[in-house]
C-alpha cells in the first residue's frame, strides 16, 4: 500500500471515529429509526406508483 493511501485511510478513519465519539446512543438510535421509516415510506410510495402506472396501461 502506498503512503498516500495510508494517509487517506488514516484521515478517513480518524474523522469517522471523531464523529461517532460525539454522537450519543440516543442520536444513533434516532438516526437509525428515521432511516428505517424513510426506507419503508420510499418502498411504499414506489410500490403504489407502480401499481397505479400498471392500471393506466
Amino acid at each position: 500500500m502506498k503512503a498516500s493511501q495510508q494517509v487517506g485511510i488514516g484521515t478517513t478513519g480518524g474523522t469517522l471515529l471523531s464523529i461517532v465519539g460525539q454522537w450519543g446512543v440516543h442520536d444513533m438510535l434516532r438516526t437509525a429509526l428515521l432511516a428505517a421509516i424513510g426506507a419503508v415510506v420510499s418502498f411504499a410510495v414506489t410500490w403504489l406508483m407502480q401499481r397505479l402506472w400498471q392500471r393506466r396501461r
